[in-house]
């Protein structure tokens, strides 16, 4: 939908690739769909579900077994974006470094994009 030729959307790290193909093949999942809402301190917060079904709208990414789509609305907004996996001592989890948020809330669960984005 908002794609440019021989570009794919998001890019995902090896850690991210092996944590969703793992996922995806505990429960027979076609992959990891990825969006964005309103909420959050910030204003957007970002959201993940297995998926079951592939949308025909989605934009899909594939690397190393992992498959992730990203929701229609969503994909101005994850255009460029790095999926990653961090483990820390503390915690473990997915982090987004995407290029078109400009700000974050402290706890890091909601962003802000540049507005322009809103505007395309």
């Amino acid at each position: 939908m908002f794609s440019i030729p021989g570009k794919q959307a998001v890019t995902i790290t090896p850690k991210a690739a092996a944590q969703i193909a793992k996922l995806m093949a505990r429960d027979n999942h076609e992959g990891l769909r990825i969006g964005v809402k309103k909420g959050g301190c910030a204003g957007m917060e970002y959201t993940m579900e297995y998926v079951t079904e592939v949308n025909a709208l989605d934009e899909v990414v594939e690397v190393d077994g992992a498959r992730v789509m990203i929701a229609p609305m969503a994909q101005m907004f994850l255009f460029g974006t790095e999926i990653d996996y961090e483990v820390s001592l503390l915690e473990a989890g997915f982090k987004f470094n995407n290029p078109n948020v400009t700000e974050a809330c402290g706890c890091g669960e909601s962003i802000k994009f540049d507005e322009t984005l809103a505007q395309t």
